[in-house]
């Protein structure tokens, strides 16, 4: 059974490479870094027509892993995600596009090998009621991001220059300082953003903001 690694942590891509050729596993390594992006990678997965794939989701260059799972699954291909993020939110959207099991880095290597061994075998190797619960986690997690953004959209581009500043740890005195307005403008600009965010202080501002990865439209 051919198995192929999408990784580009290369050591971490090694050891398990070696230990699956140990299993008596078929092994090959993809060097992400040399496909030229997501498109590259799917051709060279489907040039090498692997029947299982252990995918990293942060994969440099090439970008987010999860919006290569549809395409292999659709393919025939058994998805199993390695990632070394705990977002468990993230999990369940790989586990929507079709994902078998996600697993974390920080696991031991028996586990991967265990779920390699599984689905090679025809056995589940995630069970249903965790299925479920993670795919709801990640759609609910989804629409809060939604509403989130939308909420961020609202924003003026005086507002968002304003929550910029305050994600970059700057008082008001600062912002009013540097932007050549009174401090009682920037706290009515302040007092706006909150509004807009649903939120009662700064600093659940600024945690929202980064929450959702938003930066000012002008950076």
């Amino acid at each position: 059974m051919k198995v192929l690694i999408i990784e580009d942590h290369a050591l971490f891509a090694e050891s398990l490479q070696l230990a699956l050729n140990l299993e008596g596993y078929d092994v090959e390594c993809l060097p992400v870094s040399q496909v030229g992006g997501a498109q590259g990678v799917l051709a060279a997965v489907a040039r090498i027509r692997p029947r299982i794939v252990l995918l990293d989701l942060d994969l440099g260059g090439v970008g987010d892993g999860v919006r290569l799972i549809t395409p292999m699954v659709k393919a025939g291909i058994e998805v199993v995600v390695v990632t070394a993020s705990s977002d468990r939110a993230r999990w369940g959207e790989c586990l929507h596009w079709g994902a078998r099991k996600v697993l974390s880095k920080s696991q031991q290597l028996n586990e991967i090998l265990s779920t390699v061994r599984r689905i090679n075998q025809g056995f589940p190797v995630i069970d249903r009621e965790e299925r479920e619960a993670l795919i709801n986690y990640g759609h609910e997690q989804g629409l809060e991001r939604v509403a989130l953004q939308r909420r961020l959209a609202l924003l003026t581009p005086r507002e968002e220059t304003v929550l910029g500043e305050l994600m970059r740890g700057r008082t008001v005195r600062d912002i009013s300082t540097s932007s050549f307005v009174s401090e009682a403008t920037v706290r009515t600009q302040v007092k706006a953003i909150l509004a807009k965010l649903e939120v009662s202080s700064q600093l659940a501002a600024v945690g929202l903001a980064n929450s959702a990865g938003w930066h000012p439209s002008r950076d």
